[in-house]
């Protein structure tokens, strides 16, 4: 799933230079009750701030993210045909599901596959690789356009970005919690954090981070059911039938829900 995995990957970085740039600041000594325990109550309201902030940062930058690690290129001026139908058709299925036109782009990849973020359901991103241009039709094309721009109108991001919040400040939170035991417990440290307390906070929320992504990206793979039926609605239940049935066969898998999590994120 290229869209989630875009900002996971963006959302586990900004995490963890938080973090780090926290704990060098020295802001976690300021949940020590008497230089040792842990503030409970204290550390889950900084951890549930600063959770949601990484997760609503990742989000505002999704879009500039998705154009560098894939290098799309965006479309401002069609150049010849191929790209006037994409705009048209992206512009035609945009004002069905009543969102602004979003940013329309290419990026170079065999496979097919596409994706859509934003944080703005009226100032979005919808990209599509040359794989996907080259191996499917019109109508299939204009399918997974439907998919994605269904994505846009469902709010998927904003959603995505919300529920990653709360993951976000339960990693954090637990990271804080097992760093001061290992400070304690292991480098029998009675003085306030030390570098044990650090390094195993980093590398548990890093731990943490990529075991919790697994919920967001299970809870992805439930919106992608309205996708579906956005993109059969906007175009038709043939088309979309007819574009999981081209990605069936181009990747060989046993199902067409499988072929959607690569192609349709």
């Amino acid at each position: 799933m290229l869209r989630i995995f875009l900002f996971l990957a963006t959302n586990l970085a900004v995490i963890a230079v938080a973090s780090i740039t926290l704990s060098l600041l020295g802001v976690d000594s300021y949940f020590q009750q008497n230089g040792t325990d842990l503030n409970l109550q204290s550390l889950l309201i900084f951890c549930l701030v600063f959770g949601m902030a990484g997760s609503l940062v990742s989000l505002f930058i999704s879009k500039w993210m998705a154009k560098r690690a894939m290098g799309v290129q965006i479309i401002d001026q069609p150049h010849n045909s191929g790209e006037q139908w994409l705009m048209s058709t992206v512009q035609e299925l945009a004002e069905k599901a009543g969102i602004g036109m979003p940013e329309v782009g290419i990026f170079q990849s065999d496979a097919p596959n596409a994706f859509a973020t934003g944080w703005n359901k009226n100032d979005a991103l919808v990209a599509v690789s040359t794989g996907l241009l080259q191996r499917m039709n019109h109508d299939e094309v204009k399918a997974v356009l439907g998919h994605e721009v269904g994505h846009v109108a469902n709010g998927d991001m904003v959603t995505l970005a919300l529920i990653q919040g709360v993951v976000n400040a339960f990693v954090m939170f637990f990271a804080r919690i097992i760093g001061n035991f290992v400070d304690k417990a292991i480098f029998k440290n009675e003085n306030g954090p030390g570098i044990g307390f650090f390094v195993a906070t980093i590398v548990s929320e890093i731990i943490l981070g990529i075991l919790a992504s697994t919920i967001v990206a299970w809870f992805s793979r439930r919106r992608e059911y309205r996708a579906d039926q956005a993109g059969a609605e906007l175009v038709s239940p043939a088309a979309m039938a007819s574009a999981l049935a081209r990605l069936k066969e181009t990747y060989d898998q046993p199902s067409e829900l499988q072929g959607e999590l690569v192609a349709f994120p």
